[in-house]
Parts: structure tokens; sequence; C-alpha cells
């Protein structure tokens, strides 16, 4: 069994029942919908989809500050080619109005800076271009401006839509394109009032990556969006920007997801590059919970065989992994048991850990610490089995175990009828006892199964 999670985007290529099983079959563990691309009804055919082929949570990518070409039809333009941009109903426009920020000399870039521009004449409302490397324009492609602070509204009306469905749907996470700062959380959280999911931090510019400790706190995860990332700020930075990130991510125990590219090329040919192939390895290896597939999955030609490239690299990359967790001071008392479980798995000859966990947490600090042995998140919550999906290591269970008056001897024996665990195994236990308070699990205990189950208290 993989440790590490695969996210794949769903879209035209994978969006049939027949090929969401392969994909899950593959290793799939989330499944994204981009919503710069489709409709509503798209939208509910995925999220309908997934529920039937597998218990994995759905993420909903709304586009927030996000700049996107509307384009009425596709179009090649080359070098030195003019063309004029509007922000209304134009044949080619923007979706965010910035065109009293905008002066001449400016560049603009178009998918990821695949095709470039700079602004030669305003005039009326509409930007005079010269395309300075050419490519096809297609509508829905990611605009960047760099080195401009834009006034863009956090939320479009579009935005809201999306954040009514997400709630009708009981939707497990909502990545957040372009965060800035945490007061785009607050608001993204005052405009979702009823949500019950938790919130994905997008990292692709220059404001986030500013603000990204007030960010990191305020979420559950953090995404490393490349893509948009490397054109905001020096190509030549993101590497290491993504090493830091990941490690941070890790010390306090958030999911973090490594975005955009990975094995990019599969999108049209059926086996990636060798650079591909060492990315997502080094991803893995710097402690990412979970790697993202986005054309390759969702328009490709491959995507079932670009999941199970995925699983291949991450197999044998994970047999490296180790924790990059400095030891810090006391924060709370899940912390110091993830810390003590570290340390007993490296000396003992654990077979598994079983964490029973309410919000999740608990199984977040364990396995941000990249322990050999197999971490078994038992919930009474079925969205938090569903986010645990993508956290590295875990495997989530739903057991509602709160009736049980010896919790501990009862999730054993039903993950023993599930032939999760085994009567030969040594097993370590975590749980909150006697406590009420929030990331306070407080016990530990180890046990031979069989042992256990049948030790009879007099």
């Amino acid at each position: 069994m993989k440790k590490t999670k695969i996210i794949c985007t769903i879209g035209p290529a994978s969006l049939s029942k027949e090929t969401l099983e392969k994909l899950y079959e593959a290793g799939m563990n989330g499944a994204r919908i981009n919503t710069a691309y489709g409709d509503m009804d798209q939208y509910r055919l995925i999220v309908n989809n997934i529920r039937e082929v597998a218990e994995i949570p759905v993420i909903v990518d709304i586009k927030g500050p996000e700049i996107r070409l509307r384009a009425k039809r596709k179009r090649i333009v080359k070098k030195g080619d003019i063309i004029e941009i509007g922000f209304k109903s134009e044949e080619l426009s923007f979706n965010h109005d910035f065109y009293d920020k905008m002066d001449v000399g400016d560049e603009i870039y178009i998918d990821n800076g695949k095709i470039r521009m700079r602004i030669i004449e305003k005039t009326s409302g509409v930007l005079r271009l010269s395309v300075m490397n050419g490519g096809e324009i297609d509508n829905g492609k990611g605009v960047n401006i760099p080195n401009k602070q834009l006034s863009v509204p956090f939320l479009t009306e579009k935005d809201l839509k999306i954040i009514e469905f997400a709630k009708e749907y009981d939707i497990e996470y909502v990545a957040l394109s372009f965060t800035r700062s945490r007061k785009d959380i607050e608001n993204f959280k005052a405009e979702s009032d009823g949500f019950k999911g938790a919130v994905i931090a997008k990292i692709e510019n220059t404001e986030g990556l500013k603000n990204f400790e007030e960010i990191l706190n305020s979420v559950e995860c953090i995404m490393i969006a490349r893509g948009d990332l490397g054109v905001e700020i020096e190509l030549e930075k993101v590497p290491l920007i993504q090493k830091s990130i990941i490690k941070e991510c890790n010390q306090k125990g958030k999911t973090v997801v490594t975005a955009t590219e990975m094995l990019e090329s599969m999108i049209y040919q059926p086996i990636p590059t060798r650079a591909e192939v060492s990315d997502v390895a080094n991803a893995i290896l710097d402690g990412t919970d979970a790697v993202m597939l986005s054309g390759e999955t969702s328009i490709g030609k491959y995507p079932v065989e670009s999941v199970l490239m995925m699983s291949r690299i991450a197999r044998e990359a994970e047999s490296a992994t180790r924790s990059h967790v400095e030891s810090e001071g006391f924060i709370n008392v899940s912390d110091a048991i993830s810390k003590a479980i570290q340390k007993i798995c490296g000396n003992m000859p654990i077979d598994k850990v079983v964490s029973l966990t309410r919000s999740g947490y608990t199984a977040r600090m364990i396995a941000r610490f990249k322990i050999s042995q197999p971490i078994i998140a038992v919930t009474p919550e079925k969205r938090v089995k569903k986010q645990l999906e993508l956290v590295f290591g875990v495997y989530p269970v739903y057991i509602d175990y709160r009736g049980e008056k010896d919790r501990i001897l009862a999730v054993a024996e039903k993950l023993r009828s599930m032939n999760l665990i085994s009567e030969e195994d040594t097993v370590l236990f975590t749980a909150a006892f006697r406590t009420v308070l929030k990331h306070a699990s407080n016990l530990i205990e180890i046990h031979n199964i069989k042992e256990l189950i049948n030790f009879k208290i007099t």
C-alpha cells in the first residue's frame, strides 16, 4: 500500500464512472474539480460519479482573484502579432477589470508564461499588446501580471455560487486560488457560513509567500501551485521555496500538496520524462503528503497511465523518506504524544499504529514523522475520514466508537474483523482519555492483539 496520496483533476478525459473506477484502482486518493472550466451540471456529475465509485474526498478549486482569459474561439498568435484584449464582452477579454492599473510597457503572461505579451497602447478600456512569444490562446487560460498589486475581488459571483454548491454537496475541501493573506481566508469563511469542510490555501504569488506564516496558521492544508508561482516569481527560486513550504507544513502537522506539471508530458505521451520522474520523487522525499495531476487526468490522452506511473514512483521513493521535523518546544499534548510515538516506533517492533481521532489532528501529527509503520486513523466522523485520505501514510477508517466502554478493545476487534490488523500484530494505540479538550490525545497503549482480545477484566 503506497503512503503518498495522489489527487486527480477530473475533466472530460476522466469524468465517466468507468474511468474514475480505473483511476481509483490505479491509486487516486482525491478528486479535484477545477472550476475555471466546466459548469455546474458537470460539477454535479463529477461529485455524484466520484461518490458512487469510492469514499475519497472531493476538492473544489475556486478561482477567486485568479485572472483568466475569456476567448470566444481558439487562435494561434505569433511573435510580433498585435492583439487587443478588453474587459467586457470583446472577442478576447479578461475576467477581472484591472485596466486602470496597467501601464504601457507592462508585460502580461498567458498559460503559465507560455505566451508573453507587452502593452503598447491603452485606449477606450482595451489593451493593445505585442506578442513576444507565440502559442495557442484558448478560453480559460490563466493570466499572470508580475510585479503588479491589483485590487482584484477575492470572490467572484461564480465563486459564491460554487460555495453554495460545496455546502449543498457537503464537499470535503475547498481550495482557494491565489490566497494572499489571512484576510482572504477570513473573507471566505464569512461568505461560506455553513460550509463544514476544510480549506486548502493555494500558494502561487508573492503576496502568498510574504504572508505564508499567517496563512499556514489559518488553514488545514497548503497547496504549492508551482505553475503560477513560477511565473509570479523567478523560476529558479521555486524548488527551494517548495522545500521550505513542505518543511514548515510538516513541522506543524498541516497537510501539504505539491502540484502543477508533475507529469505534464503524459498529457500527450504514455511515459513521462526522466526529469518529471525525479520531480515527483523529490517532492515525496522532501515530505509532501500528496502529489497532484492536472491536465494529465482532466484532458490528457493517458489519465490512468499517469496515475499508475505516479503510484510506481511513489512506492519507490517512499522507501527512502525520512522525517524533517525539528525538535522544538512544547505545542500541545497531541504534539508531545506524536513525538513519543516516533521514538517508540523507532525502537520497538511495532507493526501498526492506530490513532483514535475525532478531528484527525493527532493522526496528522504522527504522520509528519514519516514512520515506517502504517498509521490507521479511526474516526467517528465520516467527513474527517475522507479528509485524512490526503495525509501521507494514513489509512483512515470510519468506526463510531463513542458509545463503547472500552474503546481500544472495541476498535481492535473491529479492525481485526476488517482484516486491517491480525492477532499476531503488536499495535500501538493512541487516543484521548478523560478529556474533551481539542488536540488532547493523551494516552498510549501497546498491545499484542491476540492478548488484548482474549484479556478479560475481572
